[in-house]
């Protein structure tokens, strides 16, 4: 592990994970969630959870979001990176073979009988 890994763990992750421990000790009530808006006293589509679960639930769903959204997004730039590197092989390629016939020689005639 490097010195760099090290002060980013300690640096970043060690307080972001002391301030998503406050944060769910701090927000341990449930709460009502609900998948009806127009009769939110609705029993059958209410659940109760804590408000920490959702708070968490929430931004697990967003960052998967964003990066399903970031992915999409930048696909045409992944395959202008793969059709790039295939034209760039095939031009290693190329050199390549170009360089054996050179380094073979010029090829001679044939004998005539």
């Amino acid at each position: 592990m490097t010195l760099f890994n090290r002060i980013v763990l300690i640096v970043v992750l060690v307080p972001l994970a002391v301030v998503l421990i406050a944060l769910a000790v701090a927000n341990r009530t449930p709460a009502a969630f609900t998948l009806d808006p127009f009769n939110p006293g609705n029993p059958a589509l209410t659940i109760q959870l804590p408000l920490f679960f959702l708070l968490f639930a929430a931004l697990v769903v967003g960052m998967i979001v964003g990066s399903l959204a970031t992915w999409f997004k930048q696909g045409h730039y992944r395959k202008l990176a793969r059709q790039r590197g295939i034209e760039a092989q095939a031009a290693r390629d190329a050199s390549a073979r170009q360089s054996r016939t050179v380094a073979a020689g010029p090829a001679l005639p044939k004998p005539s009988a």
